[in-house]
């Protein structure tokens, strides 16, 4: 099997570091060989980066000259759309439909960034003095991204757009476990002209991370991932006095209030926590239904759970796929394990399927825990599967409580028919991004991020290129 190269300075090549296999987790097989990066081919990819941020060939061109670029990508992202959502599937595991959907979603990203970059503009502040001020906006420089395994299609476009269209440079790592996405993203970069060192992309485990989050030259890091290695990330980052952008983990509380739709709120809380596997940071994980409806919606939320037909990602009647790896599946398994030994009364789920094909992926159905508090281990540490622990509560104030008793803060979502009632929990949820009478809509023209160790900063929106800009005031004396 020919060895996947990565990109630097708009060459290929397969580096220094060992080679690693690519493993399709529904069925085990091996569908590539990556090459692996080293700590020479990081400074290569740097110098390349730093090298072309330098030479103004890039963050010199006028706003629309960028946006152009992007149009182009986000074209070349649409004429590759089955390409790109194969790999995606192969690579984690998600079924074909949603890495479809994903593929389609990363193209309206280029877009939209080529958009804010070709409308962008500087302000004129209001004189205070002798000369009339100006706020204008400058480049970080280079930017280091590191992304996840669970949505690279989404993930790695929410980094590369708004990076580019704000004129900066980028050195892309992806996760080791799903690396093909970002090859793919080099191949259109290259494809579509951008200059040599502006997208650069290597691969290989966690040292590799390390070494560009900690190399000297690295102006920016833009992190998407777990909060344990943000926190470490966000150390490297203040002893260098650099700028970083966090998006962490998840534990997200999804609200059924007695007064709402209660078939509209079983349909989404289910997809909220099941779609993907539960492979989300905004999965709702920690179900909180007032106690009037708990039993008519645990019992239904139990057949729901059932109905999540586990299959091969490809297969069209498919509801959920495998989990991105043994490794994790074994993860999640252990998880519902521990929150069994707790007292949890497993309603649905909760075992390793055994039979025909099934057994030979990384499968893991969907899983429905009752019986436990939220200070239990299963509502307060980020499974990242399909497992869902459903707690019963009495009046909003107990329920906002314990909605907040929770060191993440990424997303919340609210199901009532009581306008009143949903402004107040909205505002008193700590949480970057709060769904009321929905759940896992995305926009990229909304900012997103979290509270507490869910995060530092926002992506998306416009101001999700300012994200990865510094602003500078000017002083023009006119007196």
């Amino acid at each position: 099997m020919t060895t996947l190269p990565f990109l630097i300075a708009n060459a290929w090549r397969t580096g220094h570091g060992a080679p690693f296999p690519s493993i399709n987790p529904a069925d085990g097989s091996e569908t590539a060989i990556i090459g692996g990066a080293s700590s020479q081919d990081v400074d290569d990819a740097v110098a390349a980066a730093r090298a072309a941020f330098r030479s103004t060939e890039w963050r010199g061109r006028k706003h629309h000259e960028r946006a152009r670029l992007l149009y182009r990508f986000a074209d070349s992202v649409e004429a590759s759309l089955e390409r790109l959502a194969q790999v995606q599937m192969e690579d984690n595991g998600k079924t074909l439909s949603e890495c479809r959907a994903q593929a389609a979603s990363a193209a309206a990203t280029f877009r939209y960034y080529g958009a804010v970059c070709e409308t962008f503009e500087s302000e004129v502040n209001t004189q205070r003095g002798s000369s009339m001020t100006m706020t204008v906006y400058e480049p970080v420089g280079v930017v280091a991204a590191i992304t996840p395994w669970n949505s690279p299609l989404t993930l790695e476009a929410q980094k590369l757009a708004p990076i580019l269209a704000a004129g900066n440079t980028v050195v892309l790592k992806p996760s080791e476990v799903t690396s093909r996405v970002a090859l793919e993203y080099a191949r259109i970069g290259l494809e579509i002209g951008l200059p040599p060192g502006v997208l650069n992309v290597v691969t290989g485990a966690a040292d590799i991370g390390r070494t560009l989050v900690d190399h000297d030259w690295i102006d920016m890091v833009s992190f998407t991932g777990g909060t344990a290695s943000g926190r470490v990330i966000a150390e490297t980052c203040a002893r260098r006095l650099r700028q970083v952008v966090l998006e962490l983990g998840g534990k997200s509380p999804h609200i059924v209030f007695a007064d709402c739709d209660l078939d509209r709120a079983l349909k989404a809380v289910a997809a909220g926590i099941f779609a993907g596997g539960g492979q989300s940071c905004i999965a709702g994980s920690r179900v909180f239904v007032e106690r009037a409806v708990y039993e008519d919606f645990i019992s239904a939320f139990a057949e729901a759970a059932r109905s999540y037909r586990l299959g091969a990602p490809g297969a069209a009647d498919t509801r959920m796929g495998p989990m991105v790896s043994f490794g994790h599946r074994a993860h999640v398994a252990r998880a519902v394990e521990m929150a069994r030994s707790e007292g949890g009364e497993i309603l649905a789920g909760g075992a390793e399927p055994a039979d025909g094909a099934l057994a030979e992926g990384a499968y893991y159905p969907a899983t429905v825990i009752a019986g436990l508090t939220n200070r239990s281990n299963a509502a307060q540490q980020e499974i990242f599967g399909p497992v869902a622990v459903v707690i019963p509560f009495d009046g909003e104030d107990a329920l906002i409580d314990q909605a907040n008793d929770s060191d993440f803060g990424l997303a919340a979502g609210i199901w009532t028919r009581d306008f009143a009632k949903a402004w107040r929990v909205a505002r008193a949820i700590q949480a970057g991004t709060v769904w009321i009478n929905t759940y896992k809509e995305t926009s990229i023209s909304t900012p997103f991020g979290g509270f507490k160790q869910s995060g530092l900063g926002r992506e998306k929106g416009r101001d999700g290129m300012k994200t990865y800009m510094k602003s500078k005031g000017l002083y023009w004396h006119v007196g």
